[in-house]
C-alpha cells in the first residue's frame, strides 16, 4: 500500500522569500511552485559543520611538543633541530621509526670506526639482502627492473669484450659501441686513422695524426706479391692529403688503395716494375678524380667546382728483382740509408714544389728556397684540379744492403737532408722495421708534430759487391 507524506508548511517562498498564504500551491508574488520543494527527510537530520577557532601559535607549538631551537644562524632563522627520531611512527614494514635500529636513524655521537662491518652497516643501506625472507619480508617492494647493484648485473657490465671487439683506451675494459664511445665509461675513442700501423715480413709502416691536426689526412698501403719467376716483390705506397682541398683524408685513402691494387695486379703478370709504378700512379689519379664527380647539371650551378676538389700527393717504392723502383707526384720523399752508415746516403726523389723549382732554375740555392714561406707550395698533385699529371719514376740498383725510407713531409720537415734522415733512423732499423718506424714518428712528434706523420720502411738486402755509390740509376 502506497503512502503519501503530508507536505510541510513553508514559512517563506524559496523563490522570492515572501511568506505564502495558507493553502497556496503557488507563490502569489513570483509564481514559484511551492509543491516542488522536497520534503525534509526525518531519518537524515542536517548536521552543522563548525570549525574550531585557531589556537595561538605559541600554544599550538606547546601542544605539538616541538623542541626549541638551540641556536640561530646569521639570518636569525632558528636552526633545524628536529630529527627523524623525534617523530614517532612506523615504516612500510611496520617497524618503529624511532630508535637506533631504524633505517636512516642518526648514529649516536662517538668515534667513527673505519673499515668495520658495524660502521659500514650504519652508513650504507643495502636493498639486496641474503635473508630467506627476501624483499617482501624485509618490507621492501620488489624491483620491476634488475637491480644494477646486484652481483649478476655487475658481472655483466664488467664482462670481458668478445674476441676481436674494440676495447676502451681509457678504462681498458669497456666495449666500444658503433658510435665510437665506451659502453662502460662513455669515453670517446680515437678514430681509427689517428694512428695506424702495419707490418709484413719485409716492410712496416706507421701513420699518426700528429699534435696539431684535428684528423689524419695521410694514408698508406704496404703489400707483397710474387713475380712470374717466383721471386718476391715488396710494395709501399704513402699518400698525403692536401689540407687546403676538400676531403683530403678520402683522397689519400683512395689513392693509396688504388695504387696498391694496380701493382698487385700488374707485377704478377710480368710488367716491368717501373712501368707498373707509372700505371699505379695513373690509377691513383683516376681514383682521386672520381671523388670530385658530381651529378649531371651540378657544373652549371658551380662553374668553379674543381677549384677545391679532393687532392693528395703520392710516393711509392717497389723492391723487385734486385731493383728499387720509386715513383712520386708531389713533395713526399724516398731516402736511401745504407746499412753501413759510413757510406753516403741519398734522397731519391725531387719535390714538386715551389722551392724545388727555384733551385732547379738556379734562382735560389736550396737553403734560401726552403727558408721562403712559399717553399712547401706544391706544383704537382693528384686531383681533378691538377694542371697536368706528370708521374715521376726512377729505377735504382743498390750495390749494398740498406733501408728505404718512404715518408711524407710530416717526417722529413724534421730531418730534411739525407744525412739528417740517416741520423734519425735507428741503427737496428733493418732488423726491426716496425719499431724503427715508430721511433721515426716519435722523432717528428718530439720536434713539434705540426703535420700528419707517415713513414714506411723497406729493408733492402743484397750481397756486397764492392765499393761504389749507395745507389746507381738504371
Amino acid at each position: 500500500m502506497s503512502q503519501s507524506h503530508q507536505q510541510p508548511a513553508l514559512s517563506k517562498c524559496p523563490g522570492c522569500e515572501e511568506p505564502p498564504a495558507a493553502g497556496d500551491l503557488f507563490c502569489g508574488v513570483c509564481g514559484y511552485d511551492l509543491a516542488a520543494v522536497p520534503p525534509r527527510p526525518d531519518d537524515r537530520p542536517t548536521m552543522a559543520i563548525t570549525v574550531p577557532p585557531a589556537a595561538p601559535a605559541a600554544e599550538a607549538a606547546r601542544a605539538v611538543g616541538w623542541p626549541a631551537a638551540e641556536e640561530t644562524d646569521s639570518s636569525d632563522v632558528p636552526a633545524p633541530v628536529v630529527r627523524p627520531t623525534d617523530v614517532p611512527g612506523t615504516d612500510s614494514g611496520g617497524r618503529p621509526l624511532t630508535g637506533p635500529d631504524r633505517p636512516g636513524a642518526a648514529s649516536p655521537p662517538g668515534p667513527v670506526r673505519a673499515g668495520g662491518p658495524e660502521s659500514a652497516a650504519a652508513q650504507v643501506r643495502h636493498d639486496h639482502r641474503a635473508d630467506p625472507g627476501g624483499a617482501e619480508a624485509a618490507g621492501d617492494f620488489p624491483l620491476a627492473a634488475p637491480d644494477p647493484r646486484a652481483p649478476e648485473h655487475t658481472a655483466s657490465l664488467g664482462a670481458a669484450p668478445a674476441p676481436g671487439a674494440k676495447v676502451c683506451v681509457a678504462c681498458r675494459s669497456g666495449r666500444v659501441d658503433p658510435d665510437g664511445y665506451c659502453e662502460n665509461c662513455g669515453h670517446a675513442q680515437p678514430r681509427e686513422r689517428d694512428h695506424m700501423e702495419q707490418e709484413l715480413d719485409a716492410v712496416a709502416a706507421v701513420s699518426d695524426r700528429g699534435l696539431r691536426h684535428h684528423r689524419n689526412e695521410d694514408s698508406f698501403a704496404v703489400s707483397s706479391t710474387a713475380l712470374p719467376d717466383g721471386s718476391a716483390a715488396v710494395v709501399a705506397i704513402v699518400c698525403d692529403g692536401v689540407s687546403s682541398a676538400s676531403r683530403p683524408d678520402e683522397a689519400s685513402a683512395a689513392a693509396a688503395s688504388a695504387a696498391n691494387e694496380s701493382l698487385l695486379e700488374s707485377l704478377p703478370r710480368g710488367t716491368h716494375p717501373q712501368t707498373a709504378m707509372h700505371e699505379a700512379i695513373v690509377a691513383a689519379s683516376e681514383a682521386v678524380n672520381a671523388l670530385a664527380q658530381e651529378p649531371a647539371g651540378a657544373r652549371e650551378h658551380d662553374a668553379h667546382r674543381h677549384q677545391n676538389a679532393p687532392a693528395c700527393t703520392l710516393v711509392g717504392a717497389i723492391m723487385a728483382g734486385g731493383l728499387l723502383i720509386v715513383g712520386w707526384v708531389g713533395d713526399s720523399r724516398v731516402y736511401w740509408v745504407p746499412e753501413d752508415r759510413t757510406r753516403p746516403t741519398a734522397r731519391l726523389t725531387e719535390d714538386d714544389s715551389w722551392a724545388a723549382q727555384m733551385v732547379a732554375a738556379g734562382l735560389m740555392n736550396e737553403a734560401e728556397a726552403y727558408a721562403d714561406e712559399r717553399a712547401h707550395a706544391i706544383t704537382g698533385w693528384l686531383g681533378a684540379d691538377a694542371y697536368e699529371l706528370e708521374p715521376h719514376t726512377a729505377a735504382f740498383k743498390p750495390d749494398r744492403p740498406g733501408l728505404v725510407v718512404v715518408c711524407t713531409d710530416g717526417l722529413w720537415n724534421y730531418a730534411e737532408s739525407a744525412e739528417e734522415m740517416a741520423a734519425a733512423v735507428p741503427a737496428d732499423a733493418r732488423e726491426q722495421p716496425l719499431r724503427a718506424a715508430r721511433m721515426l714518428v716519435g722523432h717528428a712528434l718530439d720536434g713539434g708534430g705540426h703535420d700528419n706523420v707517415t713513414v714506411a720502411l723497406l729493408p733492402f738486402a743484397v750481397r756486397p759487391q764492392g765499393a761504389g755509390s749507395a745507389c746507381d740509376t738504371v
